[in-house]
């Protein structure tokens, strides 16, 4: 089998970088149940090592968040907002960082845990 080593201008080849907008999109996707709203920002990063992501938690707070090699962190009070002086912490995962800003979050998320298990339950009878 042959492989076509060209690139697409614009694609990054495996290996090189991540593309966090990819990652942003699956750290979404995992979540979305358990927020109001949430979206990967349409404003450019620096690279494709950085993107940001737009969270509005069940209580009405919205934060931009920056996702990068060194985690999750909120960089803004606001969708589409970075506030170059903001020092946060960086989280390991989106599930760490919610559970720090939303006890909506913290509830939804131990109900959905719920539901799975009493489901597995069920179907083990």
């Amino acid at each position: 089998m042959e492989v076509d080593n060209q690139l697409d201008e614009g694609c990054v080849r495996l290996g090189d970088v991540k593309d966090m907008r990819l990652e942003a999109e699956a750290v979404v996707s995992d979540v979305m149940f358990a927020v109001s709203h949430m979206c990967v920002s349409p404003m450019p990063s620096s690279g494709v090592d950085v993107a940001h992501i737009n969270v509005e938690t069940r209580e009405g707070n919205r934060y931009c968040l920056e996702l990068s090699e060194a985690g999750l962190r909120v960089v803004g009070l606001g969708f589409d907002l970075v506030d170059e002086t903001m020092r946060t912490q960086y989280h390991e995962s989106v599930y760490s960082l919610l559970d720090s800003l939303s006890p909506g979050y913290r509830e939804a998320f131990g109900n959905a845990l719920l539901q799975r298990l009493e489901r597995l339950q069920q179907d083990g009878r």
